[in-house]
């Protein structure tokens, strides 16, 4: 998978981009508002790269950070954490079933993009879309989330 095309993204484009990152991360998107914004796209996928680095990618309407872009961005809401069992699964490309969810924030709704965390060391394992709202997730089956980028899949293996 190769980057092509790389493009710097406008001001009003970017403000817009923001103001969507914002509502649905939060204020940590207002930490990385002055930085260089690019579009590009990587296999068909357009990506958002900050300073170089691929933090957002977009799938239809959506962006969605990366895992590495967690990591960098500091993102810390719309999190979905499952237990010790869930994780060699989600890392897999799994998406994420009922049983194996500790805790999902509440204001989740369907259709939102998620960051899927593990219980003991909080750390971003992958990305996915809610199919149910939060408060229903630590329900005892059924699917919750599908996985759209995990650790290790061709996004994660990016060459810039």
């Amino acid at each position: 998978m190769k980057v092509k095309s790389r493009v710097q993204i406008r001001k009003s484009e970017k403000n817009k981009l923001l103001k969507e990152l914002r509502s649905t991360f939060g204020d940590a998107v207002d930490t990385f508002a002055d930085k260089r914004f690019e579009t590009a796209t990587a296999d068909d996928i357009p990506i958002v790269m900050i300073e170089g680095e691929v933090v957002l990618f977009k799938i239809g309407d959506n962006y969605f950070p990366t895992v590495k872009g967690v990591l960098q961005l500091g993102l810390r809401s719309n999190l979905v954490t499952v237990d010790a069992g869930a994780v060699r699964f989600v890392v897999n490309g799994a998406d994420v079933m009922c049983p194996g969810i500790v805790s999902a924030d509440d204001d989740i709704e369907p259709d939102d993009p998620v960051i899927i965390i593990e219980e003991t060391h909080k750390k971003p394992l992958a990305i996915g879309t809610a199919l149910m709202p939060g408060d229903q997730m630590n329900a005892s089956s059924g699917k919750a989330v599908k996985s759209v980028h995990y650790v290790g899949d061709k996004l994660w293996n990016l060459d810039i």
